[in-house]
């Protein structure tokens, strides 16, 4: 406790230092002073490294087309997983969030989120999203949102919160227009929610944002609360970001779904572009005065609270942005090493100390075969000015967690390193026969009733590599014939079903030796999977398919089959296209006589007309 209170202590000194500063020094002055120091005060909340380069995902728990990837299996370029998310259960208005995990038990949920933990990353819950509207307007739904989040975070073991309100979650009442002194309940309520939520869980506890720039760089030119005409919402999210800045570990604004912004050179940005980034970052680097009012300056953020947000792919997210076009804005965002671009820095020099990137979304990532992750990941590496000459400490206690007739699965206690294990490495004698990010590994093809020596190598990001293990050594199992096959799944019910898409349960089989997938016929086609339940997609609307399922086990035998029919849902119909309405991926509209399909979740604004915006949406 009284460590806390003396950090607390210098937070406040230095956000009333601060204040001074701002009120005695002309605004252009105290704006070039604060950007050109990267860290003035380093943060007491933040859970990793400041000297870290992060890569942040938001992984989906759904299925929006991007593909399903358990969450103990993304990417271990991924330092900080975002859940997303927990939504209201009781309307936008009730405060309570909810969280129910997607095709795996909450039990088997808090296990992947213990791994990821045990392996140095950080584990997060986002609330809201495109769909999960939420407006604490009133005391009562404050205290509903606050006991939920506690139930939620306490359940799975979540290391912090992250705020991504979007559409009319947050907005000003008209009057409302100094953020520094906000009075409209939605803004109010929602502050007091983050700040007893770190207060409970501890100073550890991470608190993030991920806005859109309508909530942040609109602001500089228009105001919510001004009543001069500007949407309620503009800048809506400056009061919350100004009045946790000193518990916010860091702010990633969607540098996507964006129309164009007026950056503090006063000239337009459209996305898509390094330009754009640039601008859009030393916007929150060096803060801008509110609806150009000298008056009330929005200080700056640290570099180290400031995350990009770009989308992983062209499905991902308007305004996608390529590798080697990101890769120019950094340069010159981290090493001032200008690229020829409109827009000036107002730091020369750069900004060194900037956290990283965020990704919409993990999923989508996975889904482009890992580029942004892998390259983007290469790049902030590379950044790193220290060089790493601290090898890994040696895994220990490797053992078998089961041994067949061809296969030995191996596990071992995680190694602990400066920087982080990339990877481990196993061994067979002295040839290495795999790798994985992973503390478990399964060896295949080897030879029944046969004995093997292993051991293990930690590795970690900068390449050096611990010593090896302690051998392991292990005696492969005897072949036994096994005529018997599975049981035949029992129990088959259709689970969900969409116009495209048909979801199956069933009981799973029972085998002398194991069952090892299922195989999932219907027409002319097969679908195989591990798990007792499928979702098969791509179907036609309002049509009857016949399923067969048949349960196979290791020695390759098959049982007998289980059918069960089920049919698509009737396509929906098409409705006329309005701004301010949230839409969900393949939903329907019609513009200008023809038919659009939604891309992915949003919420519409006016200038969004489906023609204007292709990444949201495609003529059908």
């Amino acid at each position: 406790m009284d460590v806390w209170l003396v950090k607390a202590r210098k937070a406040l000194v230095w956000v009333w230092i601060t204040a001074l500063i701002f009120a005695l020094l002309p605004t252009a002055t105290v704006a070039a002073e604060s950007a050109d120091n990267n860290s003035p005060n380093a943060s007491t909340v933040a859970s990793l490294p400041l000297n870290n380069k992060l890569i942040i995902g938001y992984w989906h728990n759904f299925d929006n087309g991007s593909g399903y990837v358990r969450l103990r299996d993304v990417s271990p370029k991924f330092d900080v997983i975002n859940v997303a998310f927990a939504e209201p259960t009781n309307g936008p208005r009730g405060g309570t969030i909810g969280f129910t995990p997607y095709q795996i038990t909450p039990a088997e949920l808090k296990a992947d989120v213990q791994y990821l933990q045990s392996l140095g990353k950080k584990v997060i819950i986002s609330i809201g999203g495109a769909n999960g509207q939420v407006q604490l307007e009133t005391a009562q739904a404050r205290d509903q949102f606050v006991s939920s989040m506690k139930s939620i975070i306490t359940t799975y073991g979540f290391d912090g919160l992250d705020i991504d309100f979007e559409g009319h979650s947050l907005y000003l009442n008209n009057g409302d227009s100094d953020f520094r002194n906000p009075t409209t309940p939605v803004i109010t309520n929602l502050i007091s929610a983050i700040r007893e939520l770190h207060t409970h869980f501890g100073e550890s506890f991470m608190i993030t944002m991920a806005p859109e720039t309508f909530f942040v760089q609109v602001g500089y030119s228009f105001y919510g609360g001004t009543g001069t005409g500007a949407d309620p919402r503009a800048g809506a999210y400056l009061p919350v970001i100004h009045a946790v800045r000193d518990i916010l570990d860091w702010l990633q604004v969607q540098h996507y779904n964006s129309g164009p912004i007026t950056a503090l050179d006063g000239t337009y940005y459209t996305m898509g572009n390094a330009d754009f980034h640039v601008a859009m970052a030393d916007m929150v680097l060096t803060g801008f005065p509110v609806a150009r009012n000298n008056e009330r300056f929005f200080a700056p953020l640290r570099p180290d609270q400031v995350v990009i947000g770009l989308p992983a792919n062209v499905n991902a997210g308007g305004g996608f942005t390529t590798v080697s076009e990101v890769h120019k804005a950094l340069d010159y965002l981290y090493k001032g090493q200008t690229f020829g671009g409109r827009y000036v820095l107002r730091n020369p020099a750069g900004y060194a100390n900037m956290r990283g990137l965020m990704t919409w979304s993990i999923n989508w990532d996975r889904y482009n075969n890992f580029e942004f992750s892998t390259r983007h990941r290469a790049y902030l590496d590379a950044l790193n000015v220290v060089p790493d000459t601290q090898a890994p400490s040696v895994p220990s206690q490797v053992r078998t967690t089961a041994v067949g007739t061809t296969s030995v699965s191996l596990a071992w206690q995680a190694s602990i390193d400066n920087v982080g294990v990339a990877e481990y490495d196993i061994f067979e004698g002295i040839n290495k026969i795999g790798s994985t990010a992973s503390t478990a590994y399964t060896v295949q093809g080897l030879a029944p009733d046969t004995t093997y020596s292993f051991t293990v190598k930690a590795k970690d990001r900068a390449g050096n590599v611990s010593a090896a293990s302690s051998p392991l050594t292990v005696k492969t199992g005897v072949i036994v014939p096994d005529p018997t096959p599975p049981t035949a799944p029992s129990n088959v019910v259709v689970s969900s079903t969409t116009a495209s898409s048909i979801g199956l349960t069933w009981m799973p089989s029972t085998d002398n030796i194991g069952v090892t997938g299922y195989s999932v016929s219907y027409g002319t086609s097969q679908v195989n999977v591990t798990a007792a339940s499928v979702t098969i997609s791509g179907l036609a609307a309002n049509t009857t398919y016949t399923f067969t399922i048949a349960a196979r086990d290791a020695a390759g035998n098959q049982s007998t089959g289980t059918t069960i029919q089920a049919t698509t849902s009737q396509a929906p119909s098409a409705s006329d296209w309005k701004a301010g309405v949230s839409y969900k991926a393949t939903d329907e509209v019609t513009y200008a006589g023809k038919v659009y399909v939604c891309r992915q979740p949003h919420t519409s604004l006016l200038g969004w007309e489906p023609p204007n915006v292709p990444a949201l949406w495609r003529l059908k």
